[in-house]
């Protein structure tokens, strides 16, 4: 082949104007930052990730054993109703005394677990976070309020473990005029 066939002709010959040249210059640096922000992402969602695991694991840690304390509560349920019969015949007995040491065993074993009681009182206002309501009555007392607490609740590091059962106030009902 001869040299005139190999060369471009002027019409074949690519244009270059200083734009065009411009935008393959930009082209390569373009590129690097689309990589740069894709890498920088990664890495976010990465530490993200990371602080996620560390969160959950932190959490099972804190709440493994909630299972085991819920099916230890309904058995400090039945000793306090026997703390209750063994006051009832005297606080002075020795069974008293025994259980007394006993529930402070429990108390202080609740309490390195994180357990602690739900405050709650007659006459409080019914809060639906932490009590649930079994029943309601007809009462002088505003609708609502709490009339009696039926099982203590209790809270695990700050959760709900398990409600306060509670009885509330109804409105009274209105007997109808008796007809003349």
């Amino acid at each position: 082949m001869s040299e005139e066939e190999t060369k471009p002709t002027p019409e074949e010959e690519p244009i270059t104007t200083p734009e065009t040249e411009a935008t393959e210059e930009q082209q390569p640096e373009d590129e690097l930052t689309k990589w740069r922000e894709m890498a920088l992402r990664t890495a976010a969602e990465y530490d993200n990730y990371r602080k996620r695991c560390v969160k959950d694991r932190e959490d099972f840690t804190k709440y493994a054993n909630r299972s085991l304390l819920e099916e230890l509560l309904p058995v400090i349920d039945n000793f306090e109703m026997g703390m209750q019969m063994a006051a009832q015949q005297g606080t002075d007995s020795m069974i008293y005394i025994g259980m007394s040491m006993v529930q402070k065993q429990l108390a202080d074993f609740l309490a390195g677990q994180g357990v602690e009681a739900i405050d709650a009182t007659p006459g409080q206002e019914f809060d639906h976070n932490v009590h649930e309501a079994i029943m309601s009555e007809p009462s002088d007392q505003p609708e609502g309020t709490i009339i009696r607490i039926l099982r203590r609740g209790y809270n695990l590091r700050g959760r709900l473990l398990r409600p306060v059962n509670v009885v509330t106030a109804a409105p009274r009902e209105e007997a109808p005029a008796a007809e003349a």
